[in-house]
C-alpha cells in the first residue's frame, strides 16, 4: 500500500484543526504570568495616564502669558510626579516635572531647557503653542478598552501593560503536559561510555528545550529500545495524564522502526509522511489511554537531529501553540534577498538554514545535510522554498527568523 505525501501546508492546516486547546484555567501573580496564554480579555477599568501630565521637565504655562520669547512669569508653585497642584494664576508658571499632572490653568509645558531662572521668576525663551508637552488623559489607554485580548501568549512588554491599569493577577490557561521520549538502540546519554557504532542523544535536549521554551510540563521519559513491545508499553504509560506524546526515532519504514505501528495498536495513526525537506516521516495520531482517561495526541518526529528541529519548529510547534490556547500561532515570514544559488529544487518543500549576511543577503550554510546539527547553531533562520523552485542570487525568498520559532 503507498502512502503518499502530503503537502506541508496540508499537514500544518490538519494538525491546527486537531488541535483540542486545554480549558483549565489557572489565576497567577501578573509577575509570574510570563510566556502563560491570557485566558479571557483584560479590560481597563481606569484610563492611562489618568490625568493630563507634563512629557518633559520644565514649567506649566498659559500660552496667553508667552505672546514672545523674553516673557517673565513669576514661579508660583512646585509640581513634582506623584503630586498635585493648585490652579495657575495668569501670569505666573508651575515649576513642573516629568509625569506630574498639569495644573488646571495651565494649557502647555516649556522645557526647562528654553527657560532661564531670575530670582523667584523664570524668563521663558519660547513661544509654545497650546498642548505643547501635554500628554492627554486616556491617550494611551481609554476607559473600558480591551488592552490585552485573550489567546495572547504573554510577554513583559504585555504584562507592564497589565500592571499598568492595576492587574494584579490575570487568568491564564494551565500548561500543557507534553510526554517525551526517543527511541533507538544506538542512542546513550552524554556522560556515558560511546560504544562503537553509538550516538550521544542530542534530540532529547534540543526537543526538551524547544517544549520548555514554549512552557510546557514536560515529562522526560528518556530512551526507548528498538523494541514493539517496549514502545507501546511507552506509549500507553505516556498517554496517562498528558495532553501530548512527541518521539523521535523510529517513524521511518525499517526494519527496527516501531513507533509507526505501535502508535497504530495503541490508537490510531491519521497522517504520516510530509512532503518537506528536511523531515519527511512525521506520524500524526493518538494514544488512548487504558485507565479511562480521554488519552493523548501524538507526534513522532524523525531521528536526525536537524529533520528532527525542523520538523518540531515548522509543525509541532505551532500544534502546542494552539492546544496552549494561543490564537495567532504561525510564524512570519520577511521577504529577503538571495546572497546564494539553489540550483537543484526538490519535489518537496524545502527549509535550508540560512542567516542574514553583513550585506543584509541570506546566505546559506554549505552542508545542508539532515544530520548538521552544526547548521542549526550558525544559521538565525530558515528559508522557505516551495515545490520545485530553485533560487539564484539577487532573486526574493522567504526568510523566517528564529525570533519566530524558538520562543
Amino acid at each position: 500500500m503507498s502512502n503518499p505525501m502530503r503537502a506541508f501546508e496540508d499537514v500544518r492546516s490538519a494538525l491546527l484543526a486537531a488541535a483540542t486547546p486545554v480549558t483549565g484555567i489557572d489565576k497567577v501573580s501578573t509577575a509570574a504570568a510570563l510566556g502563560r496564554v491570557l485566558a479571557a480579555d483584560q479590560v481597563s477599568g481606569l484610563q492611562v495616564p489618568p490625568l493630563d501630565n507634563s512629557a518633559m521637565d520644565g514649567y506649566a504655562i498659559n500660552t496667553a502669558d508667552v505672546t514672545a520669547a523674553g516673557a517673565r512669569l513669576t514661579v508660583a508653585q512646585r509640581i513634582p510626579a506623584g503630586s498635585v497642584g493648585h490652579a495657575l494664576a495668569r501670569g505666573t508658571a508651575a515649576r513642573i516635572f516629568t509625569g506630574a499632572p498639569v495644573p488646571r490653568g495651565a494649557d502647555a509645558i516649556v522645557m526647562q531647557e528654553l527657560c532661564s531662572i531670575d530670582g523667584d521668576s523664570v524668563v521663558i525663551d519660547h513661544v509654545p503653542k497650546p498642548g505643547e508637552w501635554i500628554r492627554r488623559a486616556g491617550e494611551d489607554i481609554a476607559l473600558g478598552s480591551t488592552v490585552l485580548a485573550a489567546g495572547v501568549r504573554l510577554n513583559p512588554q504585555m504584562l507592564g501593560l497589565a500592571a499598568s491599569v492595576g492587574c494584579a493577577t490575570l487568568p491564564v490557561y494551565r500548561r500543557l503536559r507534553v510526554a517525551l521520549f526517543s527511541t533507538g538502540d544506538e542512542l546513550v546519554m552524554p556522560g556515558d561510555p560511546l560504544p562503537p557504532g553509538a550516538i550521544y542523544n542530542s534530540n532529547r535536549y534540543v526537543l526538551r528545550g524547544l517544549l520548555e521554551a514554549l512552557g510546557c510540563e514536560v515529562s522526560d521519559l528518556g530512551i526507548v529500545p528498538d523494541d514493539l513491545e517496549a514502545t507501546r508499553a511507552a506509549l500507553r504509560g505516556a498517554a496517562a495524564g498528558n495532553d501530548l506524546i512527541v518521539t523521535s526515532g523510529g517513524v521511518s519504514v525499517g526494519e527496527e522502526d516501531h513507533v509507526k505501528p505501535a502508535v497504530q495498536a495503541e490508537g490510531r495513526l491519521d497522517l504520516w509522511l510530509v512532503a518537506m525537506k528536511p523531515g519527511k516521516p512525521v506520524a500524526f495520531g493518538h494514544v488512548n489511554d487504558l485507565a479511562g482517561g480521554a488519552g493523548a495526541a501524538f507526534i513522532g518526529l524523525p531521528g536526525n537531529p536537524v529533520s528532527s528541529f525542523v520538523t518540531f519548529i515548522m509543525l509541532v510547534r505551532p500544534f502546542v501553540l494552539r492546544a496552549m490556547g494561543v490564537a495567532d500561532c504561525l510564524p512570519r515570514e520577511i521577504p529577503l534577498t538571495a546572497g546564494f544559488d539553489w540550483p537543484r529544487p526538490d519535489r518537496r518543500r524545502e527549509f535550508l538554514r540560512a542567516r542574514i549576511g553583513d550585506d543584509g543577503r541570506v546566505v546559506l550554510f554549505p552542508n545542508q545535510g539532515p544530520g548538521v546539527l552544526t547548521s542549526t547553531v550558525w544559521a538565525d533562520g530558515l528559508v522557505s522554498t516551495p515545490p520545485g523552485t530553485s533560487l539564484a542570487a539577487g532573486e526574493q525568498v522567504q526568510f523566517i527568523p528564529y525570533s519566530e520559532l524558538l520562543s
